[in-house]
């Protein structure tokens, strides 16, 4: 009896320690290949926080698969950034970064982003990138299943068009907007270094 107790207790911390392996492995498995600057644009890696990049970086986050309101947003930007001199372009470095990186690629995010301007990028991460990405800048998305939908499912989200600098800094961010000329104002204030805090 007392060896039976013995061995009961030897199996209860072999299985114990089994478990605290298998766990960090897990966890190893599932870290992000790239830091969490480093995004894959079409066939290669973009370095969100270049430093050596001085433009203004202006990002929307949404995925290729949205209904409206991602469409609405980057035809939104791609309107004000016609509405822009060649200097101011050139300084101004649009971004389209995916929230559903199960479905789109760094091939399709990008392509998709182009549809809309030859200059915006797409950008696709990991999950874990994703959502820590989301918890820097304050973007609230959630996936939601689709009934008899060939879509699976969509992703709700928060629509804001965010400003940074080149060093990764939220600088400014603007809601979802139907009129290109809010975001014509806010380019052209920050490219002035007129850098208010975030709300």
């Amino acid at each position: 009896m007392k060896y039976q107790w013995i061995i009961l207790a030897l199996a209860l911390i072999a299985g114990l320690l089994t478990s605290v392996i298998v766990d960090n492995r897990d966890q190893t498995a599932t870290a992000p290949a790239y830091p969490l600057n480093i995004l894959e644009s079409g066939k290669e890696a973009v370095d969100l926080y270049d430093e050596a990049d001085s433009r203004l970086r202006v990002i929307y986050f949404g995925y290729t698969h949205c209904p409206d309101v991602c469409p609405t947003s980057l035809a939104v930007l791609s309107a004000a950034m016609k509405k822009l001199d060649d200097q101011q372009l050139n300084q101004l470095w649009p971004i389209f970064i995916t929230l559903d990186p199960d479905r789109d690629t760094a091939e399709k995010s990008d392509q998709y982003a182009k549809y809309f301007h030859k200059n915006i990028t797409g950008m696709t991460g990991t999950a874990d990138q994703t959502k820590a990405l989301a918890e820097k800048y304050g973007v609230l998305y959630m996936r939601t299943d689709l009934e008899d939908s060939a879509l699976e499912y969509a992703v709700d989200h928060s629509s804001y068009f965010y400003f940074l600098n080149p060093e990764g800094e939220l600088i400014d961010k603007v809601q979802h907007t139907l009129n290109p000329n809010i975001l014509v104002e806010t380019i052209n204030r920050l490219l002035n270094d007129e850098k208010p805090e975030a709300t």
